[in-house]
């Protein structure tokens, strides 16, 4: 790019970038990205945005391209990278001069400056740091402001850097200008305080705003503003010193500790302190006091010196009256809601509900659990001067219990053998929640709170109902059975509430309420139902809110059972969205939606067209990997339970290929839940090859067995296949199945797959195949191992039946505490009746084969045949068979 004859036509593109015409703006802004990776283009914006005498939005705009640049550009790896040359020559060009009269220019300048020192500093760039500081101790005002911005920038840039090289570079600059940068704090400190004492507020502005530089910029703000930040900063430059070197800051312990308790918990700090600074010191009494480099071992004698030394300047300090003052202090001044804090409750109750634990209340429960010996007694003393029913025209007493309150709430653990909370509540908190006065909302809404608090720690069972009796009558309107009322006021609240954490604390307790009583939810839930179609669709934004959605809809079709069905029209677009990897919102919704998925499958009466086509979303899932593997296996099992003949007709194919690709990158407890799915006909190669892993192989010889038992044709052709895939003959390779079933036997511990093995392995009988006439000793031998397994014997007659057989489906008898069965549980109830383990007597299968073999074969071969087996297997064999 030719640099005279571009600085114009760059120059007047930039122009039309400002404009507020979108018909100029557009194509300017095309020509721009176009240039981009131009050589040459951000020399000419360099010279742009250094030409003081042009318009500041050009020179704006021309300073975000340059910096937008820069982090796509300026790395050597980066494609269209700047040349070196050219980054030399812009290297050069950003530090010629510190004087660029226009604040926010000179910022973005500073971080633009900053970002290529992040990258080239100090390797390509070393002569930066040294002329910053050259700068810096320049005497012209603006210039001086400007490279002491720049090199705040670049020093903060630099010490984010995290690879150990950087962090060692950085250590060595950090080393070099610590001196230098601590005498120029504090000469423009002093500077601010004579300036201060002279009534020179200008110049005292000047020398403050280069003081807090010297920490942290921040230009442009009132005097008083500009003070009280330069405060914070020493304030953070101690507690930083704290967190960072312990050790080294336990000779400053007794006095931060006197400052900051001085400041905040005596009246010297009255009309002195403010919020940030308040904050500040209980933050540092807060990590003095937990400081584990603080604390002695339980054994003394392995405590280190400076352990000990701190813990003894702490006993010290802390002491009795030095403790309670503290203490009554944090209550009844720094636990009081103030004015703003009401005001904020009065208009946005939702917001103010939904806040973190202040400062203050994070103090008062660490002080209260390191010295609450000492504190509970000065907290007790403040309960009980607050007994009885407070007048609601006292707003102070109302807003100080409101606070003790508080404090017993917090401290509800460490109160637990001092405080008889049971006589509590019906004596007093129970007396205050039916006090029905509007101001007397504050404590409603504080006792309520408390008793949450405690109902963990400490509170009889059988005040509960008492305690809902109050719950309910507290959530409905003072203008205007249990289950139906709860249920019906949650949803009131529910469509009353505005904020995402509110809805969602809502929901969570409609999920509990679900959960708990299952079934009997079932009349109270339609206008729930309704109303979540139009609140998924107001949560758009909101996925946190969808996830609590998603966990109410768990449970809701787990209460409502096959009804659930009705929900489809909702219910199976939001487990589309929920379980499509492609949409961003899957990263928040995947797993509960994966769940709400389960649940539907195992709650629904009958496989419709919409349940089967979610299905499309599994095969992305499966090649996933993650976590959710095992639900995505259990969803398919639930989809075989459900229609296993319409569902493979749709994706046995699709199923095959993913999980042929899954079995060789998982691990073994994977692969035996992908084996449990069911399907057959891509698993068995594996079944020669992973012997090693006995569960794995058990899983796999069940799956062989299924086939072999029910479609024996299909075995017959896959062996075929396999054998001319591993070049050896079919008979071959059915000698060796056998052989290694035979062996692996012992793997297989539950008596239904021995029971399958046996049948499967005499469904070869009655047969002239050499190779199965070989192993027929082996074939004998597990199935007699298979009948002792199942065979029971009759005590009365002293004859044997076949344990496993099932006849008729037994609907079964529930405790109350028991939930009714499932869809899918009666349909895999269903299909175990169908289940030859369940159906055939494996002692009749027995008898038939073995006569079978003897018709074929004849007398004559059929006796040497069974001379093959063990005399004592033979004979047990004969008791199992003597009823026919």
């Amino acid at each position: 790019m030719d640099m005279d004859s571009a600085s114009s036509v760059v120059l007047q593109a930039l122009t039309q970038a400002t404009s507020q015409d979108t018909a100029v703006l557009k194509p300017a802004e095309e020509q721009l990205r176009q240039w981009e990776t131009q050589p040459g283009f951000y020399s000419v914006l360099l010279n742009i945005f250094n030409n003081h005498m042009l318009d500041v939005n050009v020179r704006w705009l021309a300073v975000l391209y340059f910096k937008n640049g820069i982090d796509r550009y300026w790395r050597r790896v980066a494609p269209h990278a700047l040349s070196e040359e050219e980054k030399t020559s812009l290297r050069a060009g950003l530090i010629t001069n510190f004087n660029e009269p226009v604040n926010q220019i000179a910022t973005q300048i500073a971080v633009l400056i900053a970002k290529v020192a992040r990258l080239d500093c100090p390797r390509h760039w070393p002569e930066l740091i040294p002329i910053l500081l050259e700068s810096v101790k320049g005497q012209e005002s603006l210039q001086q402001h400007r490279a002491l911005l720049t090199f705040y920038h670049v020093t903060k840039t630099l010490a984010s850097k995290c690879l150990a090289p950087d962090r060692r570079l950085f250590q060595e600059l950090a080393s070099n200008i610590y001196s230098f940068a601590c005498s120029l704090w504090s000469h423009h400190t002093d500077c601010f305080l004579q300036q201060i004492y002279a009534r020179d507020e200008a110049a005292a502005l000047s020398s403050l705003e280069r003081t807090l530089l010297s920490l942290k910029v921040r230009p442009d703000s009132p005097c008083r503003e500009k003070l009280e930040k330069t405060i914070i900063l020493y304030t953070k430059v101690l507690l930083d010193f704290l967190e960072h070197h312990p050790c080294a800051f336990i000779p400053l312990i007794q006095r931060s500790l006197e400052f900051a308790v001085s400041y905040v918990f005596t009246p010297v700090g009255e009309g002195v302190t403010f919020e940030r600074f308040i904050v500040q010191c209980m933050n540092l009494i807060k990590i003095i006091l937990k400081n584990d480099a603080y604390k002695p071992n339980k054994n003394i004698e392995d405590s280190k010196p400076e352990s000990l030394e701190a813990h003894k300047i702490k006993t010290a300090f802390f002491t009795h009256s030095t403790l309670t003052e503290i203490g009554r202090r944090l209550v009844s001044h720094y636990l009081l809601l103030t004015e703003e804090e009401l005001a904020m409750w009065e208009e946005d109750p939702e917001s103010f509900g939904n806040g973190n634990l202040p400062c203050t209340e994070v103090l008062f429960l660490d002080i209260f659990h390191t010295y609450s010996q000492t504190l509970t007694p000065v907290l007790l003393e403040m309960v009980q001067n607050l007994q009885g029913p407070t007048n609601v025209e006292d707003s102070v007493q109302l807003l100080m219990k409101d606070a003790v309150y508080n404090a017993v709430g917090l401290a509800a653990y460490e109160l637990f053998d001092n405080v008889d909370f049971d006589q509590w509540f019906k004596n007093q908190l129970l007396g205050e929640l039916q006090v029905s006065h509007h101001r007397y909302k504050l404590i409603r809404r504080r006792v309520i709170w408390l008793i949450g608090q405690w109902i963990s720690v400490k509170f009889k069972s059988d005040l509960r109902p008492l305690l809902y009796e109050v719950i309910l009558s507290l959530m409905q309107d003072p203008d205007l059975v249990y289950l139906e009322s709860i249920f019906g006021l949650l949803f009131q609240l529910l469509q009353q509430v505005t904020e995402c954490d509110t809805k969602m604390q809502v929901l969570h307790v409609i999920s509990c309420v679900v959960e708990r009583v299952n079934i009997q939810i079932r009349p109270y839930v339609g206008c729930l139902v309704q109303y979540l179609p139009l609140l998924w669709k107001q949560s758009e934004e909101h996925n946190m809110l969808r996830c609590a959605i998603l966990t109410t809809l768990i449970h809701l079709v787990q209460g409502l059972g096959a009804e659930s069905k009705n929900l489809y029209p909702f219910l199976l677009p939001v487990i589309q969205l929920s379980t499509d990897v492609s949409q961003p919102p899957h990263v928040y919704l995947l797993e509960d939606g994966l769940e709400l998925w389960l649940v539907t499958l195992e709650n629904s009466p009958a496989l419709t067209p919409e349940l089967l086509r979610i299905f499309q979303n599994m095969s992305a899932l499966l090649e996933l990997s993650s976590e959710n593997m095992r639900t995505c296996f259990q969803i398919v099992n639930a989809y075989l339970y459900l229609s296993a003949t319409e569902f493979l007709q749709n994706y046995a194919e699709s199923l095959c290929r993913c999980f042929c690709s899954l079995l060789k990158d998982i691990t073994n407890e994977g692969r035996v839940q992908v084996l449990k799915v069911g399907l057959t006909v891509f698993l068995t190669y594996y079944a020669f090859v992973l012997q090693r892993y006995p569960v794995v192989m058990a899983t796999y010889l069940g799956i062989i067995g299924r086939v072999l038992l029910q479609n024996s044709s299909f075995f017959s052709s896959f062996l075929t296949q396999m054998a001319s895939e591993c070049s050896q003959e079919m008979e071959q390779l059915l000698g060796s199945l056998i052989e290694m079933w035979v062996d692996r036997m012992d793997n297989i511990t539950q008596p239904e797959r021995r029971k399958l093995s046996s049948l499967a392995l005499l469904s070869l009988l009655p047969s002239d195949n050499g190779v199965i006439q070989d192993k027929f000793c082996g074939i004998i031998n597990i199935t007699v191992e298979a009948l002792h397994d199942v065979m029971t014997e009759d005590p009365e007659t002293g004859t044997y039946k076949d344990c496993m057989l099932m006849s008729h489906l037994e609907e079964p008898k529930l405790s109350d505490d028991e939930e009714p069965p499932t869809e899918q549980d009666k349909r895999k109830k269903l299909l175990a009746l169908e289940d030859p383990v369940h159906a055939v007597s494996l002692q009749q299968v027995v008898y038939e084969k073995l006569k079978a073999q003897q018709s074929l074969m004849g007398d004559q071969s059929f006796g040497p045949l069974m001379e093959t087996v063990d005399t004592e297997l033979v004979r047990q064999l004969q008791d199992f068979l003597q009823v026919f």
